[in-house]
């Protein structure tokens, strides 16, 4: 957290900071971080997963998209259970980049079992580019997203870091510098 430059980012600095007071974890709420790629949002979830390690938390880090290979290869080894109960070592699972890659069915509803099964139970962060309402591009059956949308929802901490890219915009001024410093 020490490293995110909140006065560059749109975001809710006082949240955030208490966030990584770690009540949200004891609490079991979801932490959403929603936006534009370059916003932010896997910069503060690890910054909140190092805060949680920090106060000697069993935290774990994944890609959506890891997490769904994972999810399918335990399915086939039949170790599919084991799996999401050895999930439940970690106080706070961090799900990063929700929304980048559709999901196959069977994906999604494996991925779905992860989300129902902590709801309420474990702490979790998911960052995500995509509004809730375009989690039909993920979870294309529509019962299902609403369901996922229903549970990641509850109690959360929604935290938005807006649209433009942090990246994008570095870039330019750095553009902009060297263009000055030749002139």
């Amino acid at each position: 957290m020490e490293d995110f430059d909140f006065s560059a980012a749109k975001v809710p600095t006082a949240a955030l900071l208490e966030l990584a007071q770690g009540g949200y974890i004891d609490r079991v709420e979801p932490v959403i971080l929603l936006g534009d790629s370059g916003t932010g949002k896997s910069h503060l979830a690890t910054g909140l997963a190092w805060a949680a390690c920090r106060q000697n938390r069993r935290v774990r880090f994944v890609t959506a998209a890891a997490l769904v290979n994972e999810l399918i290869e335990a399915q086939k080894a039949q170790a599919l259970t084991r799996m999401l109960t050895r999930g439940f070592r970690y106080e706070l699972i961090v799900i990063d980049e929700l929304g980048y890659i559709p999901l196959a069915e069977t994906g999604a509803e494996l991925l779905f079992q992860v989300l129902a099964d902590r709801d309420e139970r474990a702490a979790m962060i998911v960052t995500t580019n995509l509004p809730f309402s375009e989690w039909t591009r993920v979870f294309t059956n529509p019962r299902l997203c609403a369901a996922v949308v229903d549970r990641i929802t509850n109690r959360a901490h929604i935290i938005e870091t807006g649209s433009e890219s942090y990246r994008f915009r570095r870039t330019l001024q750095q553009r902009s510098r060297k263009a000055s410093e030749s002139s």
